[in-house]
């Protein structure tokens, strides 16, 4: 057998030069000698004669270069040649792997662009999350108080900036109608803190962020592009918010847009602002950039020391209080790592799908072209020579699949966009060269995947079997390999098939929750505030009261309510409560999701009371607040007593007021639809933040309505912009948008993969019916009845795809383990989807080996004897 080790080869060259070097000069020198010269003159003779022993050394390499050249290039043209004969052998091959490799690379590119790559900032990984936490309550995250964020700056030794911002919707209104636009408030040292500049202009000076100071304002790159459009000129205009204004001072780059925040307008806020002091009013997000060199654990260390000193200098506000230490990235991210990486192990699976079905093509066809390898190989070729030739074929097949699969993966990024629109960094995913390269190498992984075996095993055989075996008149061999490659894909589908359904059933189960309230006919909305609003609550609330009496006269509006969080999409606000004295037992608090609605938000959500009754409006003043339990909270925490009259106390330095109970609604799943309810408190106050949700049950499709309530709410409020109007059902399938991505994908990639297998199945029955013809004639010419033939061909079809699903079975219940925390409703080795699986698979196995044999059966006994 001949060896095709090429590097073994190229060193044994090597070696083999200094001898053959030396025997030429030998040569030369004896015949010098032989002519009359003294030997020490033959050798100075023929080392002249001959030239620099590393100069002959280096042209001879440059021959064997020239011959890998020259045989790389005839190979290719070979390539062509073969396409060019067997053009759809080659689209078969071509599209299978552009189907494989552009799926690939379409969820390489997201995972490249969300996971893999840093943020687009100056050493971004420095970059951290810095979270004010109470370690003793259950949902400990809270914002920063101003005062807190800048002892942090000042008293830590590890980080070069924190900063903090928050974010408000405003109306700007210097044009004929008040328009929206997000503004971000900033503390001084943020945009030092992301390492970037404005592109135009300046960053607001030490004045500007004092309280008191000149009023003025950043724009974002996009805001500047749509609302200015892009005018240079732009700097010193004003922009206008009511009675006030401020002047744009400067226009930041567009790579601010990556940081996850989005804002139209930066603001600074004045840190020496009177209403900033307070260590309990707790407004920021904190964001810091390490020191070079420092890591997160010791940032974390040092940062523990920071408030460890607060907490002894002031007990009462920061005795309870941690910090925890995060990078950035990591908690843009890493809610969508699980899925991602899930759905590239899917496509990946649907790629070595890809690459069995082609191996099996290529094996099919190798042993058509026995006769042509045997030729060759009579002619000279070593094996080397012919599996290179073989390989270079697959290759070029794969590199134009490749090709094609990157105008796949370009198509597939839309996808995602359309599907998951709030997938954190979906900016940034789009091709570019490392997605280039990945295609590539995709192509080489094939190529070596599907067409390294079958070039080996057409170019194993002698030469003298290999011309027999090209006769007609040999019956053909059983070939198991390509069965064990058959059942790989029915194996490797099932699996993905397995995960797909595991997740259409979890799907179809979250469809028939019932959620607790009715959210057909709700129309949803903002009406843009500011937080400074929220220092006159009277003025706020009976603003908002207004509002809502507005709307509840607005023909086809049958009711309307407020609320800080949507019923139904996930969102998490458990609160540490207490029973007032002598009513519960002080040393074991309440945990309970708090909700902040107006009092019509049960009639408008219709949500029943069952017991007590409902709360008045509150006028905002002082005192202690009407509240409502729902059925979870009085099972868990008033089980034998009634519910009515028991008062609530919020934490020490929490915005939260007292609390009477007035009645218990039923239970509602406000957490999420695919949460449990749990005990909930409804405090019946409508302004805990400037721009709460309002909620417009009507009586036509809410989007009908949509225009109309605009208009009624710019009569009523000229100077604030009315936007996000959409049905309450948009919003609750926007927040299972990863779900469903990672379903619909799923089930495509689980499709594409059956529908590939069984191609594969229906190839290889094909192919070994139409090279078993003379045995079948044979046997029916002999007496064998047509059933047989087709019992014997459909059986050996579906004996091997029913093997394939028992392994894809075993896979799946590894897979389905993986998928456990993405289900509701549904075990990860749910039989029902296991079953059904099983079903669908044979069902279209059978249907693939059906024709195949039908086709075997119909052959004629006499035509085939006679053919040669």
């Amino acid at each position: 057998m001949a060896r095709w080790d090429f590097l073994s080869r190229r060193r044994k060259r090597e070696v083999q030069l200094d001898p053959e070097l030396a025997f030429h000069i030998d040569e030369l020198k004896d015949a010098h000698i032989a002519a009359g010269m003294s030997p020490e003159e033959a050798h100075r003779q023929a080392m002249l004669a001959f030239g620099g022993r590393e100069q002959i050394k280096e042209e001879l390499r440059d021959v064997y270069r020239v011959a890998a050249i020259e045989t790389t290039l005839a190979n290719l043209r070979s390539a062509l040649r073969f396409m060019r004969k067997s053009p759809m052998f080659s689209l078969t091959v071509i599209l299978t792997l552009a189907l494989g490799i552009g799926a690939n690379s379409a969820v390489f590119s997201a995972i490249d662009a969300i996971l893999l790559k840093p943020l687009p900032f100056p050493d971004g990984d420095q970059l951290m999350k810095l979270d004010q936490i109470n370690p003793k309550l259950k949902n400990p995250e809270t914002a920063v108080a101003p005062v807190r964020l800048e002892d942090w700056n000042r008293m830590n030794s590890v980080f070069q900036a924190i900063a903090g911002y928050y974010t408000q919707d405003s109306s700007e209104t210097s044009g004929s109608l008040p328009e929206k636009v997000t503004e971000g408030l900033v503390t001084p040292r943020f945009f030092e803190m992301w390492g970037i500049g404005p592109e135009l202009g300046r960053d607001f000076t030490p004045e500007e962020s004092r309280f008191g100071g000149p009023s003025a304002v950043l724009l974002s790159d996009l805001y500047w592009r749509r609302r200015f459009g892009a005018d240079p000129h732009v700097l010193g205009k004003k922009l206008w918010f009511g009675k006030d204004s401020a002047t744009i001072v400067g226009v930041l780059p567009a790579s601010l847009r990556f940081t996850g925040i989005e804002a139209d307008i930066w603001s600074p806020v004045p840190m020496d602002a009177p209403y900033a002091q307070s260590r309990a009013s707790t407004w920021f997000n904190a964001l810091g950039r390490l020191e070079p060199g420092v890591t997160v654990e010791q940032a974390q260390a040092n940062m523990e020391t920071v408030q460890a000193q607060l907490a002894k200098q002031f007990p009462k506000t920061d005795e309870q209080i941690a910090v925890r230490i995060s990078p950035y990235k990591e908690t843009m991210v890493g809610g969508v790592r699980e899925s991602l990486w899930i759905l590239f192990g899917s496509v990946t699976l649907l790629l070595l799908i890809a690459c069995t079905n082609i191996a099996a093509l290529l094996l099919a066809r190798a042993t058509q072209r026995q006769h042509e390898i045997a030729i060759r190989f009579s002619l000279g070729a070593t094996r080397p020579i012919l599996v290179a030739q073989l390989l270079t074929e697959a290759l070029v097949l794969a590199v134009f699949g490749a090709a094609l699969g990157l105008l796949v993966a370009g198509a597939a990024s839309k996808v995602f966009r359309s599907l998951a629109a709030d997938l954190p960094r979906l900016a940034e995913v789009h091709l570019d060269f490392r997605i280039v390269l990945y295609s590539l190498a995709c192509a080489l992984a094939a190529t070596l995947l599907s067409a390294l075996l079958p070039a080996l095993r057409a170019t194993r055989h002698n030469l003298s079997g290999s011309l027999a075996q090209a006769g007609r008149t040999q019956v053909s061999a059983r070939n198991p390999l390509q069965w064990l490659l058959v059942g790989i894909q029915v194996m490797l589908a099932v699996t993905l098939l397995a995960g797909a359904g595991l997740l259409l059933r979890s799907f179809q189960e979250l469809g028939r929750v019932s959620p607790g309230f009715e959210t057909a006919h709700v129309l949803t909305l903002h009406i843009s505030a500011g937080w400074g609003e929220t220092g006159d609550m009277k003025g706020l609330t009976q603003r908002i009261y207004k509002d809502l009496d507005y709307l509840d006269a607005v023909p086809g509006v049958e009711a309307a309510a407020t609320s800080a969080n949507l019923p139904g999409v996930p969102t998490q606000l458990q609160t540490e409560l207490k029973l007032s004295e002598g009513q519960a037992d002080l040393e074991h608090p309440i945990v309970a999701e708090s909700r902040f609605v107006s009092p019509s938000y049960f009639a408008t959500m219709r949500i029943p009371l069952l017991a007590g009754e409902l709360c008045p409006k509150n006028s905002g003043e002082p005192g202690p607040v009407c509240v409502l339990v729902n059925r979870s909270f009085a099972a868990a925490y008033l089980p034998s007593s009634p519910v009515m009259g028991h008062q609530l106390l919020a934490p020490p330095h929490s915005f939260l007021p007292t609390g009477n109970i007035h009645g218990m609604v039923a239970d509602a799943r406000e957490q999420g639809i695919n949460h449990a309810p749990g005990p909930v408190v409804y405090w019946c106050f409508s302004a805990p933040m400037p721009d709460p949700y309002f909620l417009i049950r009507t009586r036509t499709e809410p989007v009908t309505m949509a225009e109309t309530v605009r208009r009624k709410l710019h009569e009523i409020e000229p100077a604030r912009s009315v936007f996000d109007i959409m049905p309450l059902e948009q919003h609750l399938g926007d927040a299972f948008a990863e779900t469903r991505l990672r379903t619909v994908l799923l089930t495509f990639f689980a499709l594409t993969a059956i529908s590939l297998a069984c191609i594969g199945l229906y190839g290889t029955l094909s192919y070994f019916v139409s090279v078993r013809r003379r045995e079948v004639g044979l046997r029916l010419a002999l007496g064998a009845m047509p059933g047989q033939i087709v019992r014997q061909f459909f059986l050996q079809g579906v004996r091997v795809s029913l093997l394939g699903c028992l392994a894809g079975l075993v896979l799946s219940a590894g897979f389905g383990r993986l998928l456990v925390g993405m289900l509701y409703g549904v075990s990860p080795l749910d039989a029902v989807t296991f079953s059904g699986v099983v079903l669908i698979v044979l069902g279209v196995a059978a249907i693939a080996s059906l024709l195949p044999a039908f086709r075997a059966a119909r052959v004629e006994p006499m035509q085939v004897l006679r053919e040669e």
